[in-house]
């Protein structure tokens, strides 16, 4: 796969702009925990930055039809680039109020949902239409993303530590800018994707997903995981403020063990589904990246809660890969667009309220109940993914890999 250039390019971009990001993930809402000592508005600004993507999600599907798959993540970058940049400036220049911190998380998500579609929709043009394949490509995609989450959130506990975590959004902006330059000067495809009459309309993907027996069901169990996931995001950064003495250094460990382990997860999913069908090793992999989750209720030493972390992240891609396999593959091209944008809707519905509800849960009831919640609503997201991905693979109404 990395022989072909855009792809190769497609991969390059990904490190260079998710490095910031997943400096970001620890930079922002220390930044707020540090500027306004609430963990409450920690969780509100990092849950608005999620808001417009169930807002807009939808309708973005559409401007990733009309201006093509490339076009459409350069336009996210330059939008990013100096936008996540005007918080430190403003910050600087005693100019930042928490509304305008608001106002800008809000646009900055503006672009999330159609840069994940473009990015997404773009390999099967790459590839071909091979679900096993793609969910390959998808692996490769999530192993670099978690590359990240290795070196980011280390690198970025260092740097806030020397730099402060106003200079590292600065940082998070040039990687944007870096990002744009590679897909500019060595993507390739990623044209317009014509509009058959089932593709017509904002809601081609909702009707699409209402239909379909298997994506349906299975985007609904996505909002109850994502809440989940948008509150670990949260939590893990509060914890080290919290229970480990306002160590970014412990939150960089613990977002670095989760890549660690999660990349180490991506290659072996590129093993075993040559060997498994993808929805059954996703529905094991659910079940045992939630397991650990359970472990953080208790206060514990900080290695043993990397430890549990780094459980988490080696299954999370076995859940993932499959799963962006599948909803990659299974509409038609036309409607890929607008079905991965309602997709990334839904998990969107579930993101705000999961990181809105970290800050005042744990202020109410403290550190152990806030993680107790978590791991409940993971567990049930867990149990409906499993119900729905084995009735589907019993129906045998999904491809079968290359290797049975």
């Amino acid at each position: 796969m990395l022989r072909n250039r855009s792809l190769a390019a497609l991969l390059v971009a990904e490190v260079v702009s998710t490095s910031g990001t997943a400096m970001t993930f620890l930079a922002l809402p220390w930044f707020v925990l540090e500027t306004t000592g609430s963990a409450t508005r920690m969780s509100v600004v990092l849950a608005v930055e999620l808001i417009p993507v169930a807002i807009f999600g939808i309708p973005s599907g559409s401007l990733v039809g009309r201006l093509g798959a490339r076009a459409t993540m350069l336009a996210g970058d330059a939008l990013r680039a100096p936008l996540i940049a005007l918080v430190p400036v403003l910050h600087w220049a005693g100019a930042l109020t928490f509304g305008s911190l608001l106002a800008i998380v809000f646009v900055l998500g503006l672009a999330s949902a159609p840069y994940f579609a473009a990015q997404r929709t773009i390999v099967p043009e790459l590839l071909g239409e091979d679900e096993t394949l793609v969910a390959k490509a998808s692996a490769l995609f999530g192993g670099a993303t978690h590359v990240t989450l290795v070196v980011g959130p280390v690198l970025g506990g260092v740097l806030v530590a020397w730099l402060g975590a106003p200079g590292v959004l600065l940082l998070d902006g040039v990687t944007f800018v870096l990002a744009f330059v590679v897909v500019l000067l060595f993507v390739r495809g990623g044209a317009r994707v014509p509009a058959g009459d089932d593709a017509r309309g904002v809601l081609a993907g909702i009707r699409f997903l209402a239909r379909d027996p298997i994506l349906g069901p299975l985007t609904l169990t996505v909002i109850v995981l994502d809440m989940a996931g948008a509150a670990i995001a949260v939590a893990i950064p509060l914890a080290a403020f919290v229970r480990y003495d306002e160590s970014a250094h412990v939150a960089a460990a613990l977002f670095g063990s989760f890549g660690v382990g999660a990349v180490a997860g991506s290659v072996l999913a590129m093993k075993l589904l040559d060997r498994f069908r993808p929805l059954r090793l996703a529905s094991g992999a659910i079940v045992l990246a939630t397991l650990p989750l359970w472990a953080l209720v208790v206060a514990m030493p900080w290695a043993a809660a990397a430890t549990a972390v780094f459980a988490c992240g080696v299954f999370v891609p076995l859940v993932n890969a499959p799963a962006m396999g599948l909803i990659t593959t299974r509409p038609p091209a036309s409607l890929r667009p607008k079905v991965m944008t309602a997709v990334i809707t839904a998990s969107a519905l579930g993101g705000p309220l999961g990181r809105l509800a970290v800050g005042p849960v744990y202020e109410r009831s403290g550190l152990g109940t806030m993680f107790a919640a978590v791991a409940l609503t993971m567990s049930v997201g867990a149990a409906l993914f499993v119900a729905v991905a084995l009735r589907a693979d019993r129906a045998g109404d999904v491809a079968t890999p290359a290797v049975a």
